[in-house]
């Protein structure tokens, strides 16, 4: 009687490989100790959390290198080889680099704020909250069903809501975090009735088998069907600050922490730019028609909206540095987006792709670069004003060349080579493609962009007003300064590696 259940029981087992889970896990995992060892802890004692955390991210950022030697699934269904939840492929890999790279640097800004916070912030939760984030950041990469998607999505953003608001009494924290939590949930929530629908006229939700069944959709689901693609790509397009779903950046990046902003604005786009390149090329492969002009269009828009915002930053405004560095990423998401669109009309997907990941690597290591030297700057100059800039050259040399040379990397002009080169590769990709139109309008964009951007590097040289104010660099934030510095530098010196560490081998 009991072997006609025998078969459904052995279905339903799955297996697990604890090495290919390894990196977001070890985040997770320290992040939790983290939080139990705060409550053990002196006050005195707990700039050592800060710490434990940064080796705790490192420890997952190298336990990346044990997978290199080839793909690994696991959360599989028995008897399915390609059903499988949890796949630590190239394309994981390098975004799961990117993400727990960026939140290392991030972490090493945070413990100059911290102290300088003096006890202003809590320091146990603020590590754990970061912690987890970036757990969930670096699930979602690996993530092959929209399940476990969403899940990582919100594991990701739900600890972010907190950091954004965890000034306590900060008003312009407060309004920062609501704003971030209440659109991001409605995005959310929009997702979910598009996985529902997914689910309704597939009946699976593993992202490969979505892309075999969604092509045989009965006719009278067919519109079903298709709105369920476009809701399940609002809540990836939100992550990602596209218009019309930017409104919460200038405002969130002001309000919260300077390395949170830092964090949201590199580790936040990898987590939305890696879902929308699952949902799109793996699960919804054949709905291009669908989801290829709606990118198209978000692109040109986000593009042109981010980089005109840029432009209206008047210097002697209040955190204008910052929101200049805000509306500026909104205007690079519009370039992610640009090969990411041109997947849909693409003879060689990946390649498209590649473009995609490439320019995200590039913009992590710069933009994270150039929220260090804000940092620096608003240690002395806490309103951050981009007119707070001026003749940094003279106080501190060292910081006006490394944000000269972010600032041009991100233009896209030398000696910022990897911009340039990161650029190319995206027009490339649109031209390819048949996107003519696109590379236009990305090209009149580089032009406005170089605009403010230059305007900001030439401030930094000239004759200061004033006295020369000193700005002294402590130790983790002189590693950050460091490590992006030198990076850039080096992908500058050699920018063809980051196409070659970008084949994401993801099809």
């Amino acid at each position: 009687m009991s072997a006609p259940v025998q078969p459904l029981a052995e279905s339903m087992v799955q297996s697990v490989d604890w090495l290919a889970i390894a990196p977001p896990t070890i985040a997770a995992v320290v992040g939790l100790g983290v939080l139990v060892a705060d409550l053990f802890l002196h006050d005195a004692k707990k700039a050592l959390l800060g710490w434990v955390s940064v080796a705790g991210l490192a420890a997952s950022a190298l336990m990346l290198l044990p997978l290199l030697d080839g793909d690994r699934a696991t959360f599989c269904l028995t008897g399915e080889a390609t059903a499988c939840s949890y796949t630590a492929d190239r394309f994981t890999l390098v975004i799961q680099f990117l993400v727990l790279g960026g939140a290392l640097l991030a972490a090493l800004l945070s413990i100059t704020t911290l102290k300088d916070a003096d006890k202003g912030l809590p320091e146990g939760e603020y590590w754990f909250l970061l912690l987890s984030s970036a757990a969930g950041a670096a699930l979602l990469p690996a993530s092959r069903d929209l399940a476990t998607l969403i899940v990582a999505l919100e594991v990701a953003s739900l600890p972010a809501f907190a950091l954004v608001g965890i000034r306590h009494g900060d008003k312009k924290s407060a309004e920062a975090a609501l704003k971030f939590f209440l659109s991001s949930v409605t995005a959310t929530a929009v997702s979910l009735m598009g996985v529902s629908f997914v689910y309704a006229t597939t009946g699976t939700l593993y992202l490969t088998e979505i892309a075999d069944r969604i092509q045989y959709v009965d006719g009278q689901f067919h519109t079903l069907a298709q709105t369920g693609v476009v809701l399940t790509l609002i809540g990836f397009a939100f992550k990602t600050a596209a218009v019309p779903f930017h409104f919460w950046v200038p405002d969130t990046y002001v309000g919260a922490p300077l390395p949170i902003a830092a964090y949201l604005s590199v580790v936040g786009k990898a987590v939305g730019f890696s879902g929308l390149i699952l949902v799109t090329v793996v699960a919804f492969p054949s709905y291009a028609d669908v989801w290829g002009p709606a990118l198209a269009a978000l692109a040109a828009l986000t593009m042109t909206v981010g980089n005109l915002g840029a432009l209206r930053q008047q210097a002697t405004r209040a955190y204008s540095a910052v929101r200049l560095l805000a509306w500026s990423s909104v205007g690079q998401a519009g370039y992610l987006l640009v090969p990411i669109a041109a997947a849909a009309y693409s003879k060689d997907a990946q390649k498209s792709i590649g473009s995609t990941v490439a320019y995200a690597l590039m913009y992590a290591a710069v933009n994270l670069g150039a929220f260090a030297v804000a940092a620096l700057v608003g240690r002395s100059r806490a309103l951050n004003r981009v007119s707070d800039y001026r003749g940094l050259y003279a106080s501190n040399p060292l910081a006006a060349l490394l944000l000269a040379f972010f600032l041009l990397c991100l233009a896209g002009l030398p000696p910022g080579v990897i911009g340039l080169f990161a650029k190319v590769t995206v027009f490339s990709a649109a031209v390819d493609a048949g996107l003519g139109w696109l590379a236009v309008v990305m090209a009149v964009n580089v032009v406005i962009a170089l605009f403010y951007y230059l305007q900001w590097t030439a401030l930094l040289f000239r004759v200061p007003e004033g006295e020369h104010e000193k700005h002294r660099v402590p130790a983790p934030l002189t590693a950050a300064l460091a490590l992006t510095g030198a990076l850039g530098i080096a992908l500058s010196g050699a920018p063809q590696l980051v196409l070659r560490f970008a084949d994401t081998g993801l099809f």
